[in-house]
């Protein structure tokens, strides 16, 4: 895993790759497409690792404003948190990462993704990239290589963790290397990256410059 290779940094998508709130969110955003017509088994694969306003726009609706739409959906998925909750070995994990090296990076908007974090007890970390910070969403690197330069680091040499195509995607031109969680996936994705169901037997170094080595954890006696 990673055989030789160290990090900068690690950067960390929010859904789906250190919290599950796939039940939550497709709640609502079932809602929204039974109330415009849409396809709900078709259209909800879609609504996952990309800004809200971006899903919107790019269905072309007639009539349909996506900004007022997305502020819409951030206020319905706020007031609906139950069963969030985190992926496993996920908060055991961060906390073991210096707190200078590590940074989520989601493409929901800042007020969501806190509340979100701290439904599922995961640890808020120093700097977030959050979907107001860009103009061009995933699958665009945008977010990934703003993430880096606030860490104070280059993209390619961090490490990105993401469960979702547009966010695999995104840190792939990001020119990071990527990490794919498997957590939630109903079905296997097809990814030539190394892929892994949770956190629980991860762990990591750090070497004389505070880069980061993964490595197996051990299992406690």
């Amino acid at each position: 895993m990673f055989a030789g290779l160290k990090f900068a940094a690690f950067l960390f998508d929010m859904d789906g790759t250190v919290l599950n709130s796939i039940a939550a969110a497709e709640r609502v955003w079932t809602k929204w497409a039974k109330l415009h017509g849409l396809d709900v088994a078709t259209f909800l694969p879609t609504i996952h690792g990309k800004r809200a306003i971006e899903t919107i726009a790019g269905l072309m609706l007639p009539g349909v404003d996506a900004v007022a739409e997305a502020d819409a959906l951030l206020k319905a998925e706020a007031d609906d948190l139950e069963g969030i909750v985190p992926i496993p070995g996920a908060v055991a994990f961060l906390e073991s990462l210096p707190p200078e090296r590590w940074a989520i990076v989601t493409s929901a908007p800042r007020e969501l993704a806190l509340l979100r974090l701290k439904a599922a007890g995961i640890p808020v970390p120093a700097m977030m990239v959050t979907a107001e910070d860009v103009t061009h969403g995933k699958p665009a690197p945008d977010c990934f290589l703003l993430a880096a330069k606030r860490l104070g680091v280059e993209a390619r040499d961090c490490l990105v963790f993401e469960d979702a195509p547009a966010g695999i995607a995104a840190g792939e031109a990001s020119g990071a290397s990527v990490m794919v969680i498997s957590a939630t996936h109903v079905h296997p994705l097809k990814t030539p990256h190394v892929s892994i169901a949770g956190y629980d037997r991860l762990g990591i170094a750090l070497d004389d410059n505070g880069w980061i080595v993964l490595e197996p954890q051990r299992d406690a006696a």
